[in-house]
């Protein structure tokens, strides 16, 4: 009788691609915000190395399935390692975003009002904002949502006297604002906004000006009392 060979099942990997083909950002207004919030935001967390931060990244939230995917604009992670990856696999991840931002325009406004927002609520993001940096028809341009017992409640947005709109965020520990300059997240803690790279970059050289003019000078009173000690000698 002939031996029967029972082969095991083929498993083929899945392969879960790190971009969906879309463009980052729909105009320079989006690209700015977002850009200004990674950088903002990894700067600020830079210390802490279970806050994770990534903007236009593949979120994957069903394994084997690689349509069960979302690219937030920007989100942030309190509780997930601070290391480079080619996507967030929620499977493989200790928990989901705790910080979702979209930064909206006209033809986003459905899918981040409608299909994100249901999708995010599920999932369990905590605070999920939303910016239009054109004012195209988010009116407020800022508004946040927070989760609470699985459904989202509106955060209070307070209007300060210059026009400025803030809202806090429990999540990041900070508050998000309008100004004239767009968005920018502000510390509590010290009062100051978070810079863009262009502003860090310029506070930098700055300092790193004065501390070449500081140098020069304790150069130049050095020579001034070696000058003075030798003609004191030389009398």
């Amino acid at each position: 009788m002939a031996h029967v060979v029972h082969s095991e099942p083929t498993v083929t990997a899945v392969e879960y691609p790190s971009s969906d083909g879309k463009p980052v950002a729909e105009s320079d207004f989006q690209l700015t915000v977002l850009t200004y919030a990674r950088e903002a935001l990894r700067t600020h967390f830079r210390a802490r190395d279970n806050v994770y931060v990534a903007a236009n990244l593949l979120i994957y939230y069903q394994e084997g399935n690689v349509k069960a995917r979302v690219a937030p604009d920007v989100f942030v992670v309190v509780g997930a390692s601070n290391h480079e990856r080619m996507s967030y696999r929620l499977w493989n991840e200790p928990k989901v975003p705790d910080w979702v931002l979209e930064i909206t325009s006209r033809s986003t406004r459905h899918e981040d009002q409608g299909r994100k927002r249901d999708l995010y609520r599920l999932l369990g993001v905590t605070e999920y904002w939303q910016y239009d940096p054109t004012g195209d028809y988010l009116q407020p341009p800022l508004q946040a949502l927070r989760l609470v017992a699985g459904e989202y409640e509106e955060l209070a947005c307070e209007a300060h006297g210059d026009g400025t709109l803030a809202i806090s965020s429990a999540a990041l520990g900070l508050e998000l604002r309008t100004t004239g300059r767009g968005l920018r997240f502000h510390d509590p803690a010290t009062g100051r906004d978070l810079p863009t790279y262009a502003e860090r970059t310029a506070a930098q050289q700055q300092a790193e000006a004065g501390r070449q003019r500081a140098e020069a000078r304790v150069a130049e009173l050095e020579a001034l009392l070696r000058t003075r000690d030798a003609n004191g000698s030389a009398e």
